[in-house]
């Protein structure tokens, strides 16, 4: 049976279609569907693809059909499966997947050949909130009060981590309470049952927090403690410092200082071809501003809000892109060198160990971990995580 909702005033099911406009010009020979893999409906990031969607429909006649995805690995696979052409995804179906980690550092995965296009980098911050009620102002702040560990949710649970250490905490000095999910762990903190968790500002269960009897705090992350942004991006390098202004409790006259990370990841695959990627490119800054305001968090994806040299390298078309809008650098070109040598360890260390023996998964897992970190030591870089 297809489901079939109502979003942004489009009729959804499986192809979004959009009235047409009066006068389409798909003079950039884009195909008549696209396809791309988001967040799972009712998402932010599921509403924000289908209002560029509905741009793309009334500009240049096309459909974009979304195919959602509740975790980062059911939103890579159809990727890497060539089922979709693109991935509107998290920092897990990116970065951790360039890594291999967690999900994709199990034996059916490994390091994978992602490619970036465009980074969401909207006015909200994804960080730790603390009930407004316990005074808590930084992140030292949360030492001994009781913070959400989220089960099954490594890469949740080490952004956490990470904003522990930029005051120089550890989960040995807060009390860790279990959740079984991220809405579990926020309804907690409303509930009282924990004190903080992890979040992004303009999620539903933020605004449901700083509604509460507790209300919302946002721990200061200040910019200029290089020190403590130092020791936070050892552990979670995606992270860089945000003044957020859009979400709960936030605006421009009361904002958040604090952390955040493109939400979402617009990318690909190495193997896509560059045309291809370069088209989406200009239809994604054509149509700029038809979509900016149409979602929530849309604003992100202006080219002024680019972050060029992040932690995974973009693709080819979208460098020729960024290049014919002068905005790539000498200091890009550097990085993005860098993650791609980065990536070609990855993937000769992990040919390396798929070609040993080993008893189970478990100690597949752990010679992975314990061999991707040799190599890129000996090459001069951080492995980042040695275990998880």
């Amino acid at each position: 049976m297809k489901l079939r909702l109502k979003v942004l005033g489009l009729a959804v099911a499986g192809t979004l279609f959009a009235p047409l406009a009066s006068a389409q010009d798909n003079s950039l020979g884009l195909p008549s569907t696209l396809a791309w893999s988001a967040y799972d409906v009712g998402s932010g990031g599921y509403n924000q693809a289908v209002a560029i969607g509905n741009a793309f429909k009334q500009k240049y006649g096309i459909n974009l059909r979304i195919l959602p995805g509740k975790n980062d690995v059911s939103r890579t696979l159809p990727l890497r499966e060539g089922k979709v052409a693109f991935s509107a995804n998290g920092v897990g179906g990116s970065y951790m997947a360039q890594e291999g980690f967690y999900d994709f550092g199990q034996s059916q995965w490994g390091p994978q050949p992602v490619r970036g296009l465009l980074l969401n980098n909207s006015d909200q911050v994804l960080t730790v909130v603390a009930a407004g009620d316990i005074g808590v102002k930084t992140p030292a702040d949360l030492k001994g009060k009781r913070v959400a560990w989220v089960i099954g949710s490594p890469s949740l649970n080490q952004n956490i981590t990470a904003i522990l250490a930029f005051s120089n905490l550890t989960w040995d000095d807060v009390e860790k309470v279990d959740f079984g999910g991220f809405g579990a762990a926020m309804d907690g903190v409303a509930a009282g049952q924990a004190d903080a968790a992890f979040t992004s500002s303009i999620s539903g269960k933020a605004y449901a927090l700083a509604k509460s009897p507790r209300g919302i705090v946002y721990p200061e992350l200040n910019p200029d403690d290089k020190e403590g942004w130092k020791r936070l991006q050892a552990i979670a390098p995606f992270f860089f410092p945000a003044r957020g202004t859009e979400g709960a409790d936030l605006s421009k006259e009361h904002p958040a200082i604090s952390a955040a990370y493109p939400y979402p990841v617009l990318m690909t695959y190495e193997e896509q071809e560059k045309e291809l990627v370069k088209k989406v490119m200009y239809a994604m800054a054509d149509t700029f501003e038809t979509y900016k305001d149409a979602a929530p968090g849309n604003i992100g994806w202006g080219l002024d809000r680019q972050k060029l040299s992040w932690v995974m390298p973009y693709h080819d078309g979208a460098i020729e892109f960024f290049k014919e809008k002068n905005m790539w650098t000498d200091e890009h070109q550097a990085n993005n060198d860098m993650l791609i040598k980065r990536q070609q360890i990855l993937a000769d260390t992990w040919k390396e160990v798929k070609g040993r023996e080993h008893a189970n998964e478990e100690a597949f897992q752990k010679d992975w971990m314990k061999s991707r970190a040799e190599a890129l030591t000996k090459a001069g870089m951080d492995p980042v995580m040695t275990s998880w």
